[in-house]
């Protein structure tokens, strides 16, 4: 493999090879690209790249993550085991022989699905060691230009993370697709739809996810003691469930690891109780291996077994997660803890349930339970609801990154995100979210209270997911990874084919429950669509409307403008150019401070952006305006400074970025124009550096952030007016205001209000 930039560069760097030596226009050009505050290309000086290096993982922090992850990961697929049988036979079992045609589905599901898909294929589509669905998208937003934003720069592409490392072979046929998506606007829409789709199937998930697991759990309550309802049951659940969700403030670190040996001891349960069953009930349940059951099974009982497919896919439930929590550990370790605990225990769970029903076809509606030998009952019952609240944990965390990497994607309303551990990055805690999830787990519960039409419901989210994924998967194979055609076809022939069959299935169940994670996707969606549609209308609009470099100059020269003492800085979405709120400034305050730095944060398609390339800067002529650009890049499970920590780096960065300047322009100047003209420049660059110590040293930063209301054009159609007008200004009162995402000291913040009509 050869680690190479995007192919919109490779000509331009081919050419840069064989011309090493610079012309004195050339130069002047690259130095005046420097200075350019408003145009979307050229690119940072060598001096300022770092490039970030990543060494490999022994094999005893590996085996140590594999361990750790069994507590965070699998508590969903884990725990399948517990659901699965009655969703497969809700109405019990018609022919003894279809319990080895629904075994052998299993068996090959998980094999095909969990195995051979996540485990070896979609595991090594990560995007810097960072997995789920917007991790596809963001590997595909850096490799052909198919954002909807126009806020990608040149100079983001020498951050170490943006290059994706790809075979140089097949480039014909990943070229066409690549310029098909860049050319065709439907396209680039289909993608964000379906990235807005994914995203809301798994805060499905998220929300299913729990009330399954523990009402399934806490069911087994009812062996012993008869009298409990349904009812009774439900409301157990509820309690526990809002017990789980108090606990989120805590982080995925503390409560995750804490249960790490819980859900050891579930697997060494399920595994050694499966076990138990195959030697005592049935052993012949092993001629399941051969597919042929399946056959058999769908012969037999034809469109009965098509519908029991929505059944048969809760054994995949959590197949996701390997996925989606990939940033937490790394590939190695999932896999070995996937190939040496879950995957063994997990078949043998179900063998073992497949052995007992051979001799007990009545239990099907219990089949866990009633399995499990006396003497391990009430151990078994307590292990069980453990795992359960350990397998809502792992969704619900999974929910709370993916808002997160929506928030980069600028596709849902900016919330307040706040980071668990600082050892793991990617462990965040999002309240409103979590109270959100929290009001809709109780009300499914309170309305479903059984698991059989939850299982409906969770079955469509699932598959969902699964199929949503492979589009993506196979994008990222003709694009990215250049595999041989017969390849893919296979891909798609074998597993992509299986998924869409169980999708078949699932959808059938749609009006008993299966409506709910589409009820969820499309309210979760709207709200997606109308953030994202604006944001880009706005951006659009500032963008249409940015105020030149010549007009900067001649604000900052104006003499009837004075220039008050400190440090300001302008917050603005606008990555090339400055916002039109700065002149509405201008307008009626007639001040700038000595120091004025226009801020940006921006966010990447990428996971993670190394922190000593995390601000780039950017500055106007003549030095003595001191006036600069900083842009903040982000990745999406970078966590973003704030308040007085922001400040102090950025500020040491400022200072670097201008000693660093006055050096690099020394060296150019003597070469080019001579030693007088490096020594102005020199002295001109000192004076700069001086006062910007001076004002920094003060302590008198001010904070100006820009509010801009919006509202629709009179000429605007109807549902346009209903879009931004109602839905989105709706959103923006319920929300909390930027400064406070942000945590900007309130002493030191001046808001700068405008009204966009669009």
């Amino acid at each position: 493999m050869e680690k190479e930039r995007v192919p919109d560069k490779i000509e331009e760097e081919n050419e840069q090879q064989e011309q090493p030596q610079e012309s004195e226009k050339e130069l002047k050009g690259k130095l005046s690209r420097l200075d350019s505050f408003d145009m979307e290309n050229g690119k940072v000086p060598a001096e300022y790249l770092h490039r970030k290096s990543f060494q490999a993982v022994d094999w005893a922090t590996i085996l140590k993550l594999s361990f750790q992850c069994i507590g965070i990961i699998y508590g969903d697929i884990g725990t399948s085991p517990l659901y699965t049988f009655p969703g497969i036979f809700p109405n019990g079992i018609a022919h003894n022989d279809d319990i080895l045609g629904v075994l052998s589905l299993i068996i090959y599901s998980l094999t095909l699905i969990l195995m051979i898909k996540y485990v070896f294929i979609v595991l090594e589509a990560n995007d810097n060691g960072d997995g789920g669905t917007f991790a596809l998208y963001s590997l595909i937003c850096r490799y052909a230009k198919v954002g909807l934003i126009p806020n990608q720069q040149v100079e983001d592409r020498n951050v170490s993370n943006y290059l994706i490392e790809i075979p140089t072979r097949r480039l014909h046929r990943a070229s066409s697709v690549k310029s098909f998506l860049e050319s065709s606007k439907s396209a680039k829409y289909f993608l964000l739809f379906t990235t807005m789709l994914g995203t809301s199937m798994v805060l499905g998930d998220g929300i299913l996810t729990p009330c399954i697991s523990v009402i399934s759990a806490v069911g087994g309550i009812k062996n012993a003691d008869s009298s409990l309802t349904d009812t009774t049951i439900m409301w157990i659940s509820v309690v526990i469930l809002i017990f789980l969700f108090q606990l989120q403030r805590f982080g995925t670190d503390k409560v995750g690891f804490t249960f790490a040996p819980i859900l050891m001891i579930w697997f060494i349960f399920i595994f050694f109780i499966g076990l138990y069953n195959f030697i005592r009930y049935d052993p012949s349940v092993i001629k399941a291996l051969n597919p042929m059951y399946i056959v058999t099974y769908f012969q037999r009982n034809k469109k009965e077994a098509w519908i029991s497919l929505g059944g048969v896919v809760l054994c995949l439930t959590g197949s996701e997660a390997l996925f989606a929590d990939l940033g937490h550990f790394n590939l190695r370790s999932i896999q070995i803890s996937t190939c040496t605990v879950v995957f063994p225990s997990i078949i043998l769970a179900y063998v073992g349930q497949s052995a007992y029903l051979r001799k007990h076809p009545l239990d099907a509606s219990d089949a866990f339970y009633k399995s499990v030998p006396k003497p391990l009952y009430w151990p078994m019952l307590v292990v069980a609801v453990l795992a359960a609240i350990v397998a809502s944990q792992s969704l619900i965390s999974a929910s709370f990154s993916i808002i997160q990497q929506s928030l980069a994607l600028g596709c849902f309303p900016r919330v307040k995100v706040v980071h668990t551990s600082p050892k793991y990055e990617g462990q965040v805690y999002v309240p409103e979210i979590n109270n959100i999830l929290m009001i809709a787990c109780v009300v499914v519960t309170l309305a479903f209270k059984t698991t059989v039409h939850i299982g409906n419901a969770y079955g469509i989210a699932v598959v969902f997911v699964f199929t949503l994924t492979s589009a993506f998967l196979v994008l990222v194979m003709i694009m990215i990874w250049k595999i041989h055609i017969a390849l893919i076809i296979l891909y798609v022939a074998t597993i992509c084919l299986v998924e869409y069959i169980y999708l078949s299935s699932v959808l059938y169940k749609f009006v008993q429950g299966g409506y709910l994670p589409l009820a969820f996707a499309v309210v979760l969606m709207s709200i997606m669509f109308v953030w994202n549609y604006v944001h880009r209308k706005m951006y659009r609009f500032e963008l249409e409307n940015k105020v030149s470099v010549d007009k900067l100059k001649e604000i900052a020269s104006n003499p009837d403008i004075q220039r008050v003492s400190g440090v300001g800085l302008f917050y603005s979405e606008l990555v090339q150019g400055i916002s039109p709120i700065f002149t509405h400034y201008i307008d009626n305050v007639r001040s700038l401070h000595k120091v004025l730095v226009f801020v940006t944060i921006k966010s990447l398609p990428i996971s993670k952006v190394p922190a000593e390339e995390r601000f780039f800067f950017r500055r106007i002529k003549p030095n003595a305006l001191c006036i600069f650009r900083c842009v903040a890049r982000y990745g999406y499970k970078d966590v973003e400074e704030e308040g007085e920590s922001f400040e102090y780096t950025l500020m040491n960065r400022l200072k670097d970025f201008i000693r660093e300047d006055q050096r690099i322009i020394g060296t150019a100047a003597k070469n080019v124009e001579g030693e007088v003209s490096r020594l102005m420049d020199a002295d001109e660059d000192a004076l700069e550096v001086k006062l910007v110590d001076d004002e920094i040293n003060k302590h008198d930063i001010t904070y100006m952030f820009g509010e801009s209301e919006v509202v629709a054009s009179k000429a605007s159609s109807l549902g346009k007016k209903m879009i931004i007008n109602c839905a989105y200004n709706g959103l923006r009162r319920c929300l909390r205001r930027q400064d406070e995402v942000f945590a900007i000291p309130r002493k030191r913040l001046l808001k700068v209000g405008m009204t966009y009509e669009l």
